[in-house]
């Protein structure tokens, strides 16, 4: 995508969230690092942009996320827009579409329910507001390396349900692996953007889970983060109480939520 697109999408995006008080997910780091030109859809009037859909593979998954200019609705912009992206989801296969939206969206409901998408979980968007914790000095963040593939793997499967397919596709460059004691006994991944700090993967292996790992781990990116900086903010499903609970003990306030819908094609 170019710059010149990049800056458009902000402008509308700031635009749509202003007006709709919503916090749209169009996963920046994905945008900015695009591969191809195949995922992102766009509706120029008069040189400005007035609609903008976008897919974001993940494995066998994909996920939609689209807007519209608040003046340029009901025109059947989006409607376009969404049968193209769709025709692409289809050629390539996935397994899964799911249709995201803010959950304080009325208009995207409406949409969403008119494709007779079925809802499927709703995703709170978290933002740490509390005191700086502590120093925490007996664990260790390292860059994941090869060999740690399969306990890598490993973590994906148990931890977020996913095939062994899909968690390899998962794997980056930019994976942490999570040390105590010089055992790995789990993984994160910490993705920047806009000052902003994003925890993803979070995950620990069940056997050393309930030792309040989890907790200083967190305490340590918070340190860190905070320390340089940024903000640090992270996504949790509403049904996963367990991490909800822990987010919220160490300073996580929700701040915004995603419902998702999964779009099943008319036969």
């Amino acid at each position: 995508m170019t710059i010149q697109k990049l800056h458009d999408v902000k402008k509308l995006q700031k635009e749509c969230e202003t007006q709709g008080n919503f916090q749209l997910k169009l996963n920046w780091d994905m945008l900015e690092n695009r591969d191809t030109t195949q995922l992102d859809f766009f509706q120029y009037e008069k040189g400005e942009l007035v609609a903008f859909l976008a897919l974001y593979p993940f494995g066998s998954t994909v996920e939609v996320c689209g807007m519209v200019k608040p003046n340029e609705r009901q025109k059947g912009l989006f409607s376009s827009l969404f049968k193209k992206g769709l025709e692409i989801a289809l050629q390539n296969g996935y397994k899964e579409i799911l249709l995201n939206a803010p959950s304080e969206s009325h208009s995207a409901k409406f949409f969403l329910n008119k494709q007779g998408a079925i809802y499927k979980f709703t995703e709170h968007q978290m933002e740490w507001q509390d005191r700086i914790p502590e120093p925490v000095e007996d664990l260790t963040l390292r860059k994941a390396t090869v060999e740690d593939l399969d306990i890598s793997t490993r973590l994906s499967i148990e931890a977020f349900g996913m095939s062994k397919e899909d968690a390899l596709s998962a794997e980056t460059d930019d994976m942490l692996m999570i040390e105590i004691n010089e055992k790995t006994v789990g993984k994160l991944r910490l993705k920047r953007t806009d000052k902003q700090t994003w925890i993803s993967f979070f995950s620990i292996l069940p056997e050393y889970q309930g030792k309040g790992i989890g907790r200083k781990v967190l305490q340590k990116v918070i340190k860190d983060q905070i320390s340089d900086g940024f903000s640090v903010h992270l996504e949790v499903e509403t049904k996963n109480d367990h991490a909800l609970g822990l987010y919220k003990t160490v300073g996580f306030k929700v701040v915004h939520s995603q419902d998702y819908y999964l779009y099943q094609p008319h036969k």
